[in-house]
């Protein structure tokens, strides 16, 4: 379920904001979110806090099906360095993991592969230094 087309790696930005956009629009040229999708993410880290911050160095921006998702998915950015996260500094993130769900279940699978890779503390740090895409896509179809 993960397309290579919607990984990146070394990216970098400056705020969480441009994190969520680049991620974003990952999504949205893949057809499986409308723009004002992209638009709700960020406001939800606004309005939420980073809650999303999953992990250590792994955030989770997502908002509500109604707020334009058409298909679930995610995209995955490896930033080449971590961005503080939310309004206040609160978290660290270096892997944004957009997340789109159509519905309350259909993402469930993919919730669950994410959750086997980010659990390992050791694996999570490799996984972090990942230079491609290709090696950042091993990590989630072991």
């Amino acid at each position: 379920m993960l397309e290579p087309e919607l990984l990146k790696v070394g990216i970098v930005v400056n705020t969480w904001q441009e994190a969520i956009q680049q991620g974003g629009e990952l999504l949205v040229k893949s057809g499986m979110v409308e723009q004002r999708y992209v638009e709700a993410m960020i406001d939800n880290v606004i309005k939420l806090g980073p809650y999303m911050v999953i992990a250590p160095k792994v955030a989770m921006p997502h908002a509500r099906p109604q707020d334009g998702v058409l298909k679930t998915g995610i995209s995955l950015l490896l930033l080449k360095e971590p961005v503080v996260f939310g309004e206040r500094g609160e978290q660290l993130a270096q892997l944004v993991i957009c997340l789109a769900a159509l519905d309350n279940s259909s993402h469930l699978d993919l919730l669950k592969q994410i959750a086997e890779v980010i659990r390992d503390e050791a694996s999570l740090a490799l996984m972090l230094q990942a230079t491609t895409t290709e090696e950042l896509l091993n990590y989630f179809s072991k």
